[in-house]
């Protein structure tokens, strides 16, 4: 069965090329593919035929959806309705991410696929906007919930993740204040591409979510990152005040699996710090390579 990948050089897509042999994945990229031309999907989707069509394509930049939220509509909403009209014209499964910010982050224990959304900012409603026409229009659908994401590749419209920026900024010596009051699971992109692999051959249509174990602030992830680099830096905790951003975050938006926990096939996702582990061995290997 041919798998459609959308946004293939991305962050997680990149980790989804290494588990799909090349003679199954059709990688498309932006220069291949723009989501919102309907046109462009519609013929492309019919001319490759795949049974399985992966959506890692979104407006990410939280911030400036705030400033051009018609714009995170048409990408993460009225975009993600026609690839979900289409996949179900070619009755192929369609899987497609959303995040953790459809939630207002007033819980004291990780969300569940049960909890009801309450999105806080344009991004976060355009996203859960993506995920309701998804749910309502194609029948074999996977809407997978991610929460703090980062990968070798890195962010494509963010350039870094977190992860490099807070090791480019120790090694610049420069004085590192973070968020100690936003409390998530941070994710490596590489743990997360077999299991979407797994679930995506499966039948078992629904909502998941999907990230690592455990929780952490930011600040913690930052002081876990030096620690496991071995690396001295000026690393204080501070307040998300300070910041003034526009788009809100949610104070807690740590994911509970149980959906994906339900199915004895797919395997476990990673502890949050042993996926950080893992991530700096690649980034080492990487670099050597380089």
């Amino acid at each position: 069965m041919k798998t459609l990948l959308i946004g293939a050089d991305g962050q997680l897509a990149t980790d989804l090329c290494k588990v799909y042999p090349a003679e199954e994945l059709i990688p498309l990229t932006i220069k291949d593919l723009d989501i919102c031309d309907y046109d462009a999907v519609g013929r492309i989707f019919r001319e490759q035929a795949p049974g399985v069509v992966i959506n890692t394509a979104a407006f990410h930049r939280v911030d400036e959806c705030e400033e051009v939220p018609e714009k995170a509509i048409e990408v993460n909403a009225l975009a993600v309705r026609n690839l979900a009209i289409v996949c179900r014209d070619i009755d192929a499964k369609l899987v497609h991410f959303s995040t953790d910010y459809v939630f207002d982050g007033e819980a004291s224990k990780p969300y569940t696929e049960q909890d009801a959304p309450r999105p806080l900012s344009a991004y976060a409603i355009s996203k859960l906007a993506g995920e309701l026409y998804v749910r309502y229009l194609r029948e074999k659908h996977f809407v997978v919930r991610l929460c703090g994401l980062y990968g070798v590749v890195g962010s494509m419209e963010k350039g870094t993740n977190f992860v490099e920026s807070m090791l480019r900024l120790a090694g610049e010596g420069k004085d590192l204040k973070v968020v100690d009051d936003q409390t998530l699971t941070p994710t490596y992109t590489a743990a997360l591409a077999p299991v979407i692999k797994a679930l995506a051959a499966t039948e078992e249509y629904g909502l998941y979510h999907m990230t690592s174990e455990g929780e952490c602030s930011w600040y913690e992830f930052a002081r876990a990152i030096f620690e496991l680099s071995g690396v001295d830096a000026k690393l204080s905790p501070t307040t998300s005040d300070i910041y003034k951003l526009p788009a809100k975050r949610p104070t807690y938006s740590v994911l509970e699996n149980v959906n994906l926990k339900k199915i004895s096939s797919i395997p476990p996702l990673p502890h949050w710090r042993d996926g950080l582990k893992a991530y700096l061995e690649e980034r080492r290997d990487h670099r050597s390579e380089g």
